[in-house]
């Protein structure tokens, strides 16, 4: 029989909160239940200042739902929610423990971890995500042990373009995440219905990806690639302090429009101390395939002003074709799918120029701090 949530929520009415007179669920801490085919994520949530002395509890619950038939994994989240001054309520981070400086190159949170690059965008629509799965394939065409989190909990459309649907394994209380042409991938569209939308408060990411590093089997990587949300909310806040980041590629096309919400992206960024890899103008210029004519269809040299204005390098001018959109409907990267197309090649580009970029900038001094 599948597990349901009215079985889930009566497993964990056995876990009782050592700090308050009632279990997690008739208490009400029980939120955003999620199943997808034996994989089960839910929230607990509780006040900011408890958070850090309640990962016993967390952990209770995890084991409480394993337990149950047909349960392949489970994923528990802490959430908070603060009251300022005057009683309103709004979201709050869960206090996490101190976390060590990296040190040469390797992240505290995830030791095998040689760099983290986190792909952003000041918008959705820009192709920010196939930018992040042609890069991390394009990485590991180097030779190179490549990971990808899919951060963007909204849209985490990484699954389809990897081509898998495959649920991740546990080992010894641990997920082992799936893997797809090489590269080791984590997604919480591997946790949910498709058409599931998730209604998360910006606490919960901070948590998910919290844990999308400390419990999941990554092994040594080289490169672990995260395909952030687009914009700058409290999203980015929050994953821009918790990751301790190697640098960031912001993604843009070369319209107008694009341009005025990367600038802000981009000082979102510098403001948390984040190094700024690069800039990639994804969508640049269509070269018709019957008479050779470029025509810029969103405009035309936008990455390299907002190159020049930031002073940051142009990565790669990534042309825009329809086989791209295939390719990543058909769940095999443009990359892989024809390697001596334009695309691979300025995919290519782009994951040398983020190598040559890591190598400059060296391993960061501290974790990024808000000014």
């Amino acid at each position: 029989m599948p597990v349901t949530e009215n079985m889930i929520l009566d497993a964990l009415r056995a876990v009782r909160d050592p700090e308050r007179d009632g279990d997690i669920v008739s208490l009400g801490m029980v939120t955003g239940v999620v199943i997808r085919d034996g994989n089960v994520g839910f929230a607990i949530e509780v006040e900011p200042e408890r958070g850090a002395r309640l990962e016993p509890l967390r952990k209770a619950a995890e084991r409480a739902v394993e337990a149950l038939p047909d349960v392949m994994s489970v994923t528990a989240v802490l959430t908070a929610e603060a009251k300022p001054p005057g009683g309103a309520r709004r979201a709050a981070p869960v206090a996490a423990p101190a976390q060590a400086a990296p040190a040469a190159g390797k992240s505290a949170i995830a030791p095998g971890v040689r760099a983290i690059v986190a792909v952003a965008s000041g918008k959705g629509g820009v192709g920010k995500s196939t930018v992040a799965v042609n890069l991390a394939v394009a990485l590991r065409a180097t030779g190179a042990t490549v990971g990808i989190v899919d951060a963007d909990v909204y849209g985490p459309d990484i699954p389809m373009m990897l081509g898998t649907r495959g649920r991740p394994g546990m080992f010894e209380n641990r997920i082992i995440p799936v893997e797809a042409h090489g590269i080791k991938m984590m997604s919480i569209g591997l946790l949910v219905q498709e058409k599931e939308a998730l209604v998360w408060r910006g606490p919960m990411i901070h948590s998910f990806i919290q844990q999308m590093l400390r419990d999941v089997m990554w092994g040594a990587l080289d490169y672990l690639v995260f395909d952030m949300p687009p914009g700058t909310g409290d999203a980015q806040l929050s994953l821009s302090q918790i990751l301790p980041l190697s640098g960031v590629v912001m993604v843009t096309t070369p319209q107008d429009v694009a341009l005025l919400d990367v600038r802000k992206a981009l000082g979102m960024f510098q403001r948390l101390n984040v190094p700024i890899l690069g800039v990639v103008e994804n969508m640049s210029g269509f070269v018709c395939p019957h008479c050779g004519e470029r025509t810029a269809i969103f405009g035309d040299a936008g990455g390299n002003r907002i190159s020049e204005e930031y002073g940051v390098p142009l990565l790669a001018r990534i042309p825009l074709e329809p086989d791209t959109r295939i390719a990543g409907d058909q769940g095999t990267p443009i990359t892989l799918q024809r390697p001596e197309g334009a695309q691979a090649h300025a995919f290519g580009d782009l994951a040398r120029a983020v190598e040559r970029r890591l190598e400059e900038l060296g391993p960061l001094s501290s974790l990024p701090t808000i000014r």
